[in-house]
């Protein structure tokens, strides 16, 4: 996970075109990620969950650019970030954080991946695959993004269950 939101990141493209969104998620203009930091506005993010074969996890998000659907987002960054090709992503539930710095939609994904983790140097400082409950523990004791901590709660406590363990082996891990 990363380990400090967008607004203290300094690789982050500032003139890079966002949609900004209402509450409901419905596009109602485009800025610059600057703009869209400086004034709070809601906007979308991609998060995807990253198992091994093995069932380890490597997490990783980014913002949806202008125009960009979550699930290509989710592609890309996942490809530019991490390496991660040539695998489907599944989609999962989208979610709705909102606090003092932050406010987005976000829509969370999962794929299976043995492959190289190659990580974006300018974006990812470091990651490695973790069993699930080292991930609990990382997010409850060290800093992380507070929308990524809340998006992984989200999938721990709604969406981890037996019906998610049987399309993850269904995927490739077990």
């Amino acid at each position: 996970m990363k380990a400090l939101s967008d607004k203290t990141n300094p690789v982050q493209k500032t003139d890079e075109l966002v949609d900004i969104v209402d509450e409901g998620n419905n596009v109602i203009q485009s800025a610059t990620r600057a703009e869209m930091r400086a004034r709070n506005a809601i906007h979308r993010c991609s998060f995807v969950l990253v198992f091994n074969s093995k069932g380890k996890l490597f997490v990783q998000g980014g913002v949806v650019g202008a125009g960009e659907s979550y699930e290509d987002n989710a592609r890309r960054e996942a490809e530019e970030e991490m390496g991660v090709h040539g695998v489907p992503l599944h989609p999962l539930f989208d979610f709705f954080f909102e606090d003092s710095i932050t406010r987005l939609w976000g829509s969370m994904f999962f794929c299976v991946y043995d492959g190289t983790m190659v990580l974006q140097k300018e974006e990812v400082e470091s990651g490695e695959f973790m069993d699930l409950e080292s991930v609990k523990h990382l997010i409850l004791h060290e800093p992380c993004c507070p929308d990524s901590k809340a998006g992984f709660e989200t999938f721990i406590e709604e969406h981890y269950n037996d019906q998610f363990k049987i399309l993850l082996e269904e995927s490739g891990a077990g």
